[in-house]
């Protein structure tokens, strides 16, 4: 024992009923360190802070390398800190060195059991079934309940801008941890949200059609003529105005980020896409 719920100190007498036989019931946290490593004395605390903030989610095991040097290296241990999650009696991961907590957080919800998942699962069960105001309902619901799962709330925020509400979706958007927001994948849900207000600001289509026949290099006009198209579901319509704006100028992040908010939307398998991808790439080079 150590002291702290959740949190024990294991040697090769009690190793297999600590870690293995515990991780048939859930996810236990191997952390082997050193006294004499100034890095494991950081690490050990934020550790034993997550450990208390999970409320035994997950077990966190500390092995001593410098009394159980033989136990370590049994697990391919040669330098400290190492932390290594055991789920099902096995290694499934392994951590050298002292990540961010937002990653060691990530790690453990890998394995953890969440009744936000089902949720979330049951949610996308009835997406897919057409159901999508019930599924609305159960991810708003998920989301509340697991604030911190990223996978559910861009999910949420898929489904809002599916259903043409841009605010709600962008303020979903604004909630995520900055770590979150800077993948890829934000940033084109960011630009199917710029489709929906520049659709909203834009003139009539004809309107803007007349304008590009008289000048044809205004990307403005063009751009929200795409947003238009896109939505009233016109896909080609739009990958048409996306790859001209990238024809005259390969700099316009806007359309780029359109094209590949469009992909996203049609999905691998689309016939359409498959038909568009190879010109559409070219350009966006």
């Amino acid at each position: 024992m150590t002291g702290y719920d959740h949190v024990f100190s294991a040697a090769p007498n009690n190793f297999a009923a600590l870690v293995l036989e515990n991780s048939a019931r859930g996810p236990v946290m191997v952390n082997y360190w050193s006294p004499r490593a100034g890095p494991c004395m950081v690490l050990m605390p934020r550790l034993i802070r997550l450990a208390a903030e999970y409320g035994g989610r997950f077990l966190l095991v500390t092995v001593n390398t410098d009394e159980h040097a033989l136990l370590a290296r049994g697990h391919g241990v040669y330098s400290v800190p190492t932390v290594k999650m055991f789920h099902h009696g096995k290694i499934v991961d392994t951590v050298y060195g002292a990540l961010a907590d937002t990653e060691f957080r990530s790690l453990i919800d890998r394995y953890i059991v969440r009744e936000s998942a089902s949720v979330h699962a049951l949610a996308i069960a009835e997406h897919r079934a057409g159901n999508d105001d019930r599924a609305l309902t159960l991810l708003t619901q998920a989301v509340a309940a697991d604030p911190r799962n990223a996978r559910i709330a861009v999910d949420l925020a898929k489904l809002l801008i599916l259903g043409r509400k841009p605010v709600q979706a962008e303020s979903v958007l604004d909630g995520l941890s900055e770590e979150t927001r800077s993948d890829p994948q934000i940033a084109t849900l960011r630009a199917h949200l710029g489709f929906l207000r520049a659709a909203a600001a834009a003139p009539a289509q004809e309107e803007l059609e007349q304008e590009l026949r008289a000048h044809p290099e205004n990307i403005d006009a063009r751009y929200a003529l795409s947003a238009l198209k896109l939505v009233e579901d016109d896909y080609a319509g739009a990958m048409d105005e996306l790859i001209e704006i990238l024809r005259r100028d390969r700099g316009c992040n806007a359309a780029r980020l359109g094209l590949l908010a469009v992909f996203q939307i049609l999905g691998n398998e689309s016939e359409l896409l498959i038909r568009y991808r190879t010109y559409a790439l070219e350009v966006m080079d």
